[in-house]
């Protein structure tokens, strides 16, 4: 990350769902120990937000260097801040707001009025569609907008008159104001699950048209009735779609899928495929050793999977699926990438991404 230029203290601002505060906590607390920083954390339940503070400057700048957001599971956007502002004046918020902005950097890209993703924060949504204009007229008169690539200016509201104000890094966070991605169900599409798969295209692929190219092969396990499949249909890619349930009749009218009513568990391929896709419901480590199976094994170059959490030991329980996949690819060559996210679009759940094609 980009070092900025303010005074100590800062802390870094994580987004995530309301309800997971608990676990992105303890991953930020994981992460920053592994960078031998200490610091405490602020994780209010069902606030949608965590703070993590270090104890002092130098502590800051090994966590802002050292940081990675593509590492972090539970959190939608990564932000480094300046302590939160309160009692903004009701006459002139953008005065403080823009002071704070100066002190974390010269020009920026873009400007991200965001809240919290809470039915809490909702009530913000009018004060911010007000606020919108007459903040960001401000920002270009005071000369702060317009650096191509460089760092996002970020202003998350806690109330009308109480905001943090922080910075975020292309590359080293979420492109999305929010850290949401504002994707239109597809029209013919057989179920909102689709835009699971469709989010984690665009959040795991650098370059989707290459790595999803027409005339690629394709497994999904666990198809019925088919949102998953649709949206490798739509990219032109051979299906086999393999459960026992019915799928959609448009989506075997195509050409392109091959529908197998069989357990998704049992199945495997004759040849290797280059996309592997699951959306099973049935608990994680099972999933895990699966997925775990088909990797080693060589079946796929690609996955894309789901876990379904249980309500306790959240993070302890990705930790373990983790453990299980790579403890069956330690026993292959060669070197792949394997990362986890909770996407907008998964709820109780998170996402997986296999490659065995790194970068």
């Amino acid at each position: 990350m980009n070092t900025i230029n303010t005074e100590h203290p800062r802390c870094v601002l994580l987004y995530c769902r309301s309800g997971f505060e608990k676990e992105c906590a303890a991953e930020i607390l994981e992460r920053a120990g592994d960078l031998s920083v200490s610091g405490y954390v602020k994780a209010k339940p069902d606030s949608g937000f965590v703070a993590f503070t270090p104890d002092s400057a130098e502590a800051f700048s090994a966590c802002e260097k050292g940081l990675l957001y593509k590492n972090l599971i539970f959190a939608r956007q990564l932000v480094v801040a300046a302590v939160p502002l309160a009692g903004l004046p009701v006459a002139d918020r953008a005065q403080p707001l823009l002071h704070t902005a100066r002190r974390l950097g010269d020009r920026f890209s873009e400007i991200f009025l965001e809240t919290a993703d809470t039915n809490e924060a909702k009530s913000l949504a009018a004060f911010l569609h007000k606020f919108a204009a007459p903040f960001n007229r401000a920002v270009r008169d005071g000369g702060l907008l317009g650096k191509p690539a460089g760092p996002r200016l970020h202003v998350f509201f806690l109330s009308s008159t109480a905001a943090y104000v922080g910075i975020s890094i292309p590359g080293n966070s979420c492109p999305w104001p929010m850290g949401i991605p504002r994707l239109k169900f597809p029209r013919g599409a057989p179920s909102r699950s689709t835009l699971k798969l469709e989010e984690a295209f665009l959040t795991f692929l650098d370059d989707p048209g290459r790595s999803l190219s027409p005339g690629m092969t394709a497994v999904d396990l666990g198809a019925a009735p088919g949102g998953w499949t649709f949206q490798l249909v739509r990219r032109h890619l051979k299906v086999t779609a393999v459960d026992n349930g019915n799928l959609d009749p448009a989506l075997l009218d195509t050409g392109l899928v091959d529908h197998l009513r069989m357990d998704a568990f049992r199945y495997r391929p004759s040849k290797p495929i280059d996309w592997l896709v699951c959306d099973v419901v049935e608990q994680p480590v099972r999933i895990a050793a699966l997925i775990g199976e088909w990797i080693a094994q060589g079946l796929c170059r690609r996955a894309i999977f789901n876990l379904k959490l249980p309500m306790i030991k959240r993070y302890d329980e990705v930790k373990r699926c983790r453990e299980i996949i790579e403890e069956r690819m330690a026993k292959t060559r060669g070197a792949y990438a394997l990362v986890f996210k909770q996407l907008y679009h998964d709820r109780a759940e998170i996402t997986g991404y296999f490659s065995r094609e790194i970068g």
